[in-house]
């Protein structure tokens, strides 16, 4: 009896947590499809009634919204994919490959990690100013890139010390040479690790706004979250455009993630491993 007990307590905790967690997320959706009246209404409704589609069709019809758009799509994809290639290639140098300094480049990736990503934004702006990469969608892939390797790298890591170290061996007495081994062996035993840290990419390079309003001074060249503050005007504050707009801004990320689900729970489970 004790034992039910406790057990409905966990579950009912885990309930109301989990309410509590997805609540914004749901009046958020709930909030963009009500007429811009009832928005600010005293007291507010719990359900969108009247149903209206104004909020979105005004966000969809924004200036600048297809541009920014684009631009969020080619720089989130192309940081997805460089520092996976990246972040794959040095793991498998650092968990395989003894060389000198191999402790002190794991030490300085750990601690650059740990930095607050705000205090490098000076030094990356002025490194980008002196590589004349300012105002560049380029610029901005390379800077995502350098902000996500250091967790992409230490992840990747972990997962590969999880691979036996006799898989590649045998593959290499069989006549296998470096490049098959990491095509044939590492790559399709790492992909659940692969999943876990692009979903981290893709998070930081789609959601930024800091670096991308610091970085680009020419507004064909903002991404999204950029152009989400357009919504504020000196005149004042568009909630339904914005509402609607921020409901369109998540849905790639949870496109994303619905794709990547199952190998996203299988890395996060392959990655506790102890070394």
């Amino acid at each position: 009896m004790v034992t039910r007990l406790r057990h409905l307590a966990r579950d009912a905790a885990a309930v109301v947590f989990c309410a509590v967690w997805a609540f914004p997320v749901y009046w958020m959706v709930n909030t963009a499809f009500k007429p811009y009246g009832d928005i600010l209404r005293p007291r507010p409704g719990f359900l969108p009634w009247p149903f209206t589609l104004a909020n979105f069709d005004d966000a969809v019809h924004k200036a600048g919204f297809l541009t920014d758009l684009r631009n969020s799509l080619a720089v989130t994809g192309s940081v997805v994919v460089l520092a996976i290639a990246v972040a794959f290639l040095a793991a498998v140098a650092l968990a395989r490959f003894r060389f000198l300094g191999r402790r002190a480049f794991l030490v300085t990736v750990l601690a650059v990690q740990m930095v607050p990503q705000p205090a490098l934004l000076i030094p990356l702006f002025l490194s980008l100013k002196s590589a004349h990469l300012l105002n560049s969608l380029l610029g901005l892939t390379l800077t995502y890139t350098a902000l996500v390797l250091p967790f992409t790298i230490w992840t990747l890591r972990g997962f590969l010390h999880g691979i036996p170290v006799e898989l590649e061996e045998a593959a290499l007495v069989d006549g296998a040479d470096r490049a098959t081994v990491i095509r044939r062996i590492l790559l399709p035993l790492v992909l659940p690790g692969l999943v876990a840290t692009s979903v981290f990419a893709f998070i930081t390079a789609w959601n930024d706004f800091l670096f991308a309003y610091v970085t680009m001074k020419d507004q064909s060249g903002y991404t999204l979250p950029v152009w989400l503050v357009s919504f504020s005007t000196s005149t004042g504050t568009d909630y339904g455009g914005l509402i609607a707009a921020s409901t369109l801004f998540a849905l790639p990320v949870v496109v994303f993630f619905m794709l990547i689900q199952r190998r996203l729970v299988e890395g996060m489970t392959a990655g506790a491993v102890k070394e």
